[in-house]
């Protein structure tokens, strides 16, 4: 089926903006999403317009919202004040990045495996996760796994969980599992929560602070107010905004220009 996405959507770029660690590209322009059960093969035709593999309903209702359709990425590009002249430019070349909709669980465990490990590091990880503990599915290219569930993470031991190269991680996300697992509902009520207080309860696990909660947030429940700091976000606002913080001045969308940022850092590795 062929889809029109009439906004800022580079797939190249949304794999490699670090907030999702199972999406390939399984081919020069084919790439590879999953989100639960679902598997989506999607490729640039031309223009606006992809082709994905997936039927129309699938695609309004699971993949649409995952990609955040629904929010006009350009227009908030073009309300970037002119006189912000490093913003505008880490816009313009991290443009076609959007903020995924992801499983909160999954977030929360991918990023306490991705403290102090480079992307490739993190999906080699997950990927060893998803193999040892997930369920098996196949497609028409290939065989894969689902990310496991807190119960089928529950069945490995620390041991089974060091051998999915998780170092020094392996018991936060041991002890996570069995936390979640005794309060099955935790994550599913925290998205009641204000932003502040989905950091707090996230501050709550094994191995998690302010930016593994705050990316948690940010791509796990959608929370686009939120600004994680990391390394580099660290380096752009000691470096080009002399240690005050932008991020505030954007309001709801402060997660989006975060997103600019990062990768326009990461990948330029801040060249000015």
């Amino acid at each position: 089926m062929n889809v029109l996405i009439r906004d800022d959507f580079d797939l190249i770029k949304i794999i490699n903006s670090g907030q999702c660690f199972r999406a390939v590209e399984i081919n020069p322009g084919k790439f590879r999403f999953i989100s639960g059960r679902h598997v989506l093969y999607i490729s640039h035709v031309k223009g606006m317009h992809y082709h994905v593999s997936s039927s129309k309903y699938v695609w309004n209702h699971v993949w649409k919202p995952y990609f955040d359709l629904s929010f006009n990425y350009a227009a908030l590009r073009n309300r970037i004040p002119a006189e912000d002249a490093f913003l505008t430019k880490a816009a313009d070349y991290s443009k076609g990045i959007r903020i995924l909709n992801q499983d909160p669980w999954e977030m929360l465990i991918t990023f306490i495996i991705s403290q102090r490990k480079s992307i490739p590091a993190i999906r080699t990880s997950v990927e060893k996760l998803a193999q040892k503990a997930g369920q098996k599915m196949e497609t028409p290219y290939e065989s894969l796994y689902t990310f496991p569930t807190p119960e089928e993470l529950c069945t490995l031991s620390l041991n089974d969980l060091k051998e999915c190269s998780l170092g020094y991680r392996a018991p936060y996300i041991y002890e996570t599992a069995h936390m979640i697992k005794k309060q099955a509902h935790l994550l599913k009520d925290m998205k009641k929560l204000p932003d502040e207080e989905i950091l707090e309860k996230l501050m709550e696990f094994p191995g998690v602070g302010i930016k593994v909660a705050g990316c948690s947030a940010l791509f796990g429940y959608h929370r686009t107010a939120l600004a994680p700091v990391d390394v580099w976000i660290q380096r752009v606002i000691d470096t080009c905004y002399e240690g005050n913080n932008p991020f505030p001045a954007y309001g709801k969308e402060a997660g989006i220009i975060q997103q600019y940022l990062f990768f326009f850092a990461q990948t330029t590795k801040l060249r000015l």
